[in-house]
């Protein structure tokens, strides 16, 4: 791609940050769009806007084209998740609601973890355009489906918050941009991410005080005061932290240190995708039967226990750890995720059921995007100490039986030695980084198991609870 579109290391990487910018501005706007035009019709405007945008995407000959195409993608992406957890619940009978957002939550889980995998195999068999064009045929057949099974919900009138989703929008957005940047730039010894955090704390400011006092904020007061609704808000992101973080240390970490090809490393993540179906499959028939708070604090725990696995590795390890922590992996991630996303419905009103799938998928996001940023600076910063550390105990009395007074009268071949030695050092150095970013991952989950406490077990079973 960085070569098709003509684009340095620098600017290519607005192509990512383009798209994550433009869906984390419009996912507050979820709520008074589908109200305002009805959500079918937003619905069908965010799938048919995803196949154009993609094709577009396929089709894009510069980086400005790219850019301008994937903030187009990034809009219509972010009604989507929203909207698909609202039309779940509203096309199903409330006793059958937990199973609805487990069907739900395998589509949200799982696609980003098969992601990699097909997205791998179509660059190598053919070219980074049809990982957008890919989205064509699936796109189009997810569009005629919901023509003709999706019904229509009421309008309700409402004015819209322009100052509220201003702050919202320009505080997310400088988020976004200082995350995504920050590495890049060195963070805060640029003034590019200096300026950007303080737009988003100005902002985030801002937008607290005028929705706490604005006569018709572009969020319900109510839905604040929910507590469930606000637990789960918290713990979307801690779960975009934990649970995206270590799928991006992987595919770098199995291709660079370990050597494996990119679809081979797709691959190897996939039995991740296998436990998160096990897992919410599970989860969707105990919602009920089973309170919801054991399930994800069960599930907290066996994704801390899969990353204490990962941080065991080494590098003389074969292919089976990787599948393993994987599968063990994607059973927590099941067993948490579907529950808790019930659960923070469990006490919503249906008339706020988009909003707080808004907010819900917001958090998730800033969550991903704070985590891949957090654990990538600490891979670097770790890689440096590590590799320092390493190097300093390469000496004459840690290793006396080699004689090295001689080595320069080899000339070309000295360099050579040296350059594998620290070849090495460099691999263990990375190696060690990842193994601390995994067992901060692991104190993460383990850290927010007491906050499952704070969570309200509604009132008699889940699912007859959601719709009211």
């Amino acid at each position: 791609m960085q070569t098709s579109l003509s684009a340095t290391m620098d600017t290519v990487t607005w192509v990512l940050t383009s798209y994550i910018v433009a869906s984390a501005i419009a996912i507050p706007a979820t709520g008074w769009l589908a109200d305002r035009f009805g959500s079918r019709n937003l619905f069908l405007f965010a799938v048919g806007g995803f196949i154009v945008a993609s094709m577009l995407c396929g089709t894009a000959v510069s980086l400005e084209e790219m850019v301008a195409f994937r903030i187009f993608q990034g809009v219509t992406a972010a009604f989507i998740g929203p909207l698909s957890q609202t039309a779940m619940l509203d096309i199903n009978r409330p006793e059958d609601a937990a199973k609805a957002m487990s069907v739900w939550g395998m589509g949200v889980m799982v696609g980003p973890i098969m992601g990699p995998v097909i997205g791998g195999w179509l660059t190598e068999s053919y070219n980074w355009r049809w990982v957008f064009y890919v989205n064509v045929p699936v796109g189009a057949l997810t569009f005629a489906i919901l023509w003709f099974l999706l019904p229509s919900r009421p309008r309700r009138t409402r004015s819209f918050d322009l100052t509220g989703f201003a702050m919202i929008s320009i505080a997310v957005a400088s988020f976004q941009l200082m995350l995504d940047r920050g590495q890049q730039e060195d963070w805060f010894s640029s003034w590019e991410i200096i300026i950007e955090a303080m737009i988003a704390a100005a902002a985030l400011w801002m937008g607290i005080v005028h929705l706490a006092t604005a006569e018709k904020p572009l969020f319900e007061r109510t839905l604040f005061t929910n507590r469930n609704l606000v637990m789960g808000m918290i713990f979307m992101i801690v779960i975009g932290i934990s649970t995206m973080a270590p799928m991006a240390l992987l595919p770098p970490m199995l291709q660079q240190l370990f050597g494996y090809p990119v679809v081979d490393t797709g691959l190897m993540m996939a039995p991740r995708g296998v436990g998160v179906l096990i897992t919410m499959w599970f989860a969707g028939r105990m919602m009920g039967k089973i309170d919801t708070r054991i399930l994800i604090t069960v599930g907290l725990i066996i994704f801390a226990f899969s990353l204490r696995q990962m941080a065991a590795w080494t590098l003389e390890m074969d292919f089976w750890p990787v599948i393993t922590s994987g599968f063990v992996q994607g059973l927590g991630m099941g067993l948490v995720f579907m529950p808790l996303n019930s659960l923070a419905f469990a006490t919503l009103s249906h008339h706020y059921r988009t909003d707080g799938a808004s907010l819900l998928n917001l958090m998730r996001s800033i969550g991903q995007s704070a985590g891949i940023s957090m654990v990538t600076v600490l891979l670097a910063r770790n890689i440096q100490t590590s590799h320092a550390d390493l190097a300093s105990h390469v000496t004459s009395q840690t290793i006396p039986a080699i004689d090295l007074s001689s080595i320069d009268r080899f000339g070309s071949l000295s360099d050579s030695v040296f350059g594998f030695a620290d070849g090495m050092i460099n691999k263990q150095a990375a190696m060690i980084a990842y193994i601390d970013d995994f067992y901060l991952m692991a104190w993460i989950s383990i850290l927010v198991v007491p906050l499952v406490l704070l969570l309200r077990k509604p009132k008699g079973k889940v699912e007859a609870v959601v719709a009211e």
